[in-house]
């Protein structure tokens, strides 16, 4: 075996370890594929995040129910990472699921975000991160609406909508 394919198959390997058994898969953002991961140091996060987007994003923390800017928010648009701005979900898969944190039934693309086991506070739950970036946005339920039956649980502080112009709802 070359030594060039051996340090291929060990990255590959170490790669695949890395996700938990998941390859890493890239964001995409605009259509195109987007493999550039966002990483910084907890004081450039400190810099760019508020203190409770770094709280919830970064800590893993969650804002109280009722209370965040897109609960109940109807406007059209996109959902993006607050940290990185990768796009997540759209409003055409957001619904009142009557939990209090916005609910969407579909991401935008897979592999925008990265699913992880979370079994703390006592409760087996699946995590939902930003697979560009590893904030964390929420969790995800299998209690929601058709077509999917899931229930993207996520926190308002961990994402910003980027409204549609009136002429685009138009089209």
């Amino acid at each position: 075996m070359k030594p060039t394919i051996t340090l291929l198959a060990l990255l590959a390997a170490v790669s695949f370890a890395a996700g938990e058994g998941k390859p890493a898969a890239p964001a995409q953002r605009g259509g195109s594929t987007m493999t550039n991961q966002v990483t910084k140091t907890d004081a450039e996060w400190k810099k760019i995040l508020t203190p409770e987007q770094y709280r919830i994003l970064r800590e893993k923390g969650t804002e109280r129910a009722f209370t965040g800017e897109y609960w109940n928010n109807r406007d059209v648009g996109v959902y993006r990472c607050a940290a990185c701005n990768a796009e997540l979900f759209t409003s055409e898969t957001k619904f009142d699921s009557h939990c209090g944190w916005p609910s969407f039934f579909a991401a935008k693309a897979k592999q925008n975000i990265r699913l992880q086991p979370d079994n703390s506070h006592g409760m087996q739950r699946t995590e939902v991160l930003c697979a560009r970036c590893g904030g964390h946005l929420g969790h995800l339920f299998d209690d929601g609406p058709a077509p999917t039956g899931q229930r993207y649980c996520i926190n308002s502080v961990s994402i910003k909508l980027e409204k549609k112009k009136k002429e685009e709802e138009k089209k």
